[in-house]
């Protein structure tokens, strides 16, 4: 069956509203895909690192628990696993505080063999971080030379803004290589100055001509690639926490590959039906998780939609 694979930062989530912490729990954007498709069956697994601390017990069990391979996770002894503090506003959007201590040797674990048309997603600064970006991108790039499907989630938010000069040649790469782009109009407002989609697209398809899904929070998603154009409406909801709904959104499209038998040869000649299916798909895993303050969708949601994969 084929795989997915996850890679990137991961994060103890602690949340506080009205200045009072309501829950805590495993996180990061690359875990929080992970989990959501983790809880649907999906053979998926997690390269990051954290420490062989109590936290990090606690993440690597709630791994395990929800169907998460740990095979590739460095796990290191001299540093603390990484705590990120959310505080949410009177909309339930998060502002984040980070507290870190890494070692010097950074996510050294084996990097796993992917084979054609498995899935591998990537992203967030990250993937951006020198001290970790060789060993991100080589893995990244040798997915892509197996013929893996390769999606890129920027998820670059405006404390980097003023980082973004000296980081444009690692965005690029990241750009060139993606097979799919899921991006939200703040990252792209972070990286090229523009809050209108059509001019985040053409400034994607300079760099390459690939697909973007291009998600604006409760105004909608935009579709573009070279021969079709869509917009979809979200659902309407109140949302308890905004935290991982872009992440659930990317399981959500991962799903929709895997269960419609998408494969690496298909993605740039795929119909709007296609397109329908995916991105649809991708809606609905986020708003699920909007409406619990969990990063991922509800296991009850997911006990619901399980479909045999094959």
């Amino acid at each position: 069956m084929r795989k997915i694979f996850t890679i990137g930062e991961t994060v103890f989530d602690i949340i506080f509203q009205n200045q009072i912490p309501v829950a805590a729990k495993p996180g990061g954007a690359m875990l929080n895909t992970a989990v959501s498709l983790g809880r649907m069956n999906v053979p998926v697994s997690l390269l990051t690192e954290f420490a062989d601390d109590k936290i990090g017990i606690i993440i690597e069990n709630f791994l395990q628990k929800n169907n998460v391979s740990s095979e590739f996770i460095y796990k290191f002894t001299k540093g603390q696993t990484a705590i990120s503090i959310a505080f949410l506003d009177d909309e339930n959007n998060a502002a984040y505080s980070f507290y870190k201590n890494y070692p010097k040797k950074r996510l050294a674990s084996t990097q796993p063999v992917v084979n054609c048309d498995d899935i591998v997603l990537f992203g967030s600064f990250y993937s951006l971080t020198h001290e970790v970006r060789k060993q991100v991108f080589e893995f990244v790039k040798m997915a892509a030379e197996n013929n893996a499907i390769i999606i890129y989630d920027p998820n670059i938010r405006k404390p980097h803004k003023n980082k973004i000069g000296e980081l444009m040649d690692y965005i690029f790469e990241n750009i060139e290589i993606a097979d799919i782009i899921r991006a939200s109009d703040e990252d792209f407002n972070t990286i090229f100055d523009t809050s209108i989609a059509k001019d985040a697209y053409q400034k994607i398809n300079e760099i390459n001509q690939t697909n973007l899904i291009y998600t604006q929070s409760d105004k909608g998603v935009q579709f573009f690639s070279n021969s079709l154009r869509k917009d979809f409406e979200v659902p309407k909801i109140k949302p308890l926490s905004t935290i991982g709904a872009g992440d659930s959104f990317n399981a959500g499209i991962i799903y929709a590959l895997i269960k419609n038998k998408i494969k690496k040869k298909d993605i740039n000649s795929l119909t709007v039906e296609n397109w329908d299916r995916i991105i649809n798909s991708g809606i609905e895993f986020a708003t699920e998780a909007c409406l619990s303050y969990d990063n991922y969708i509800p296991e009850s949601f997911a006990a619901k939609n399980i479909t045999l994969l094959s």
